[in-house]
């Protein structure tokens, strides 16, 4: 452990002096995102999926459509919730069991950047009003980490759903009875994007990788809609930000994020 100490702290060095130098340890710019690459409908038997691999970060998504009981509060719409699970084979300090406070706090943010963004307009979800509506199920696992699992995870679970495909369900006999015919797309009405930031020294930079990710004192998560509205934020680490580099940080995540959602755009038309 400590030999791993000694290491983690050179590393982080090295990437403080670089980022005095303006440069960061892979060559890319302060602001830009690694390479991202998208594979829709990557599990054919899903309602929708996806596979996001974010430089050396991969994660597939797969979304599962079907009727459910809603919350007692809201029977008026439908459900959406998303999860998140990192195989062991992701990294070496990963293992199985209950999943740790990083993999829930993980899946919570993912699912409040598509929730708060209300890409899918939940309310044309309702088979029967108070007794049945229809579930939407978004699983992000893990395959390889690399750093910045928010926007891997977002990214993949954001495509899955815009792909997904929805039977219908009708109110017969007291339970939804499956309508026969095509699925339709869900109702989707804006494409949410996080961009997270870490802050290491006093430097500022988009997409962390793993090494980045293990040197920095504070992130921040700010998702966007198709408006360039901030409809979500989560911050994290042992230090804080000024507000002028929380206002640098909205501004990044206005900018960036409308490039990212091009890139999503383009992998939903491209299964169309």
């Amino acid at each position: 452990m400590a030999s791993k100490t000694v290491l983690d702290e050179l590393k982080r060095t090295q990437i403080l002096e670089l980022l005095e130098q303006g440069k960061r340890i892979d060559g890319r710019a302060f602001d830009e995102v690694r390479e991202l690459v998208i594979e829709a409908n990557a599990i054919p038997k899903a309602n929708g999926s996806a596979r996001v691999r974010l430089g050396d970060t991969e994660v597939i998504c797969g979304v599962k459509i079907q009727p459910d009981r809603p919350f007692p509060d809201t029977g008026d719409r439908g459900l959406f919730i998303c999860t998140a699970e990192l195989l062991p084979l992701s990294h070496p300090t990963v293992e199985t069991g209950p999943p740790q406070p990083h993999v829930i706090e993980l899946a919570r943010v993912v699912d409040r950047g598509i929730r708060e963004s209300h890409m899918i307009d939940v309310s044309e979800l309702v088979i029967k009003k108070d007794k049945s509506v229809i579930g939407v199920f978004a699983d992000n696992v893990v395959i390889d980490y690399d750093g910045n699992l928010f926007d891997a995870c977002s990214y993949a679970a954001t495509v899955a759903l815009l792909t997904s495909k929805t039977p219908t369900w009708n109110w017969v006999d007291e339970k939804p009875a499956l309508v026969e015919g095509d699925p339709t797309a869900l109702p989707v009405s804006t494409i949410p994007v996080s961009i997270t930031m870490a802050k290491i020294g006093n430097h500022i930079v988009v997409d962390p990788n793993g090494d980045e990710w293990a040197s920095m004192s504070a992130r921040v998560t700010i998702t966007t809609d198709s408006d360039g509205n901030i409809c979500a934020l989560q911050k994290g680490g042992s230090d804080g930000f000024t507000l002028d580099e929380m206002v640098q940080c909205g501004e990044t995540s206005i900018r960036v994020g409308k490039q990212i959602r091009e890139k999503l755009k383009a992998a939903q038309e491209g299964v169309q």
